[in-house]
């Protein structure tokens, strides 16, 4: 199973993220999010496979984020605006992203990843 690690690489919350992935042994695909932006398909599909309520894709204390005045325009934007918003700018999505086979996790939860990470070596043993 292949993991894909979404990440800005000044973010030291991103930092903090590979250094665990790291030293757990996992391996990973890199991929910057500012040079690589996450298209409009795949954030569909991340949405679908975390369950998480779109807004938590939103990097909610990023720059662009506030700039745009984000915080009083998303609850009256449809997801489709909302989904062609994030896949404009790699800098208003949420990160680090850890994308596996079974799960979508945003941001970096120490306990988290250790859960879905866990649950992923079982499967593969």
């Amino acid at each position: 199973m292949s993991i894909l690690f979404v990440e800005y690489p000044k973010c030291t919350t991103c930092q903090k993220a590979k250094k665990f992935l790291d030293e757990k042994g996992v391996s990973y695909t890199d991929r910057h999010i500012k040079e690589q932006n996450p298209t409009e398909a795949e954030l569909r599909e991340w949405h679908a496979k975390s369950g998480l309520p779109l807004k938590r894709f939103f990097n909610t204390s990023g720059l662009q984020y506030k700039a745009l005045g984000l915080k009083d325009k998303l609850p009256g934007m449809t997801e489709d605006e909302q989904f062609a918003l994030l896949a404009t700018d790699g800098m208003l999505v949420k990160r680090p992203i850890l994308v596996g086979g079974s799960f979508v996790l945003t941001g970096f939860k120490e306990p988290e990843w250790s859960e879905s990470l866990f649950k992923i070596s079982w499967h593969t043993v």
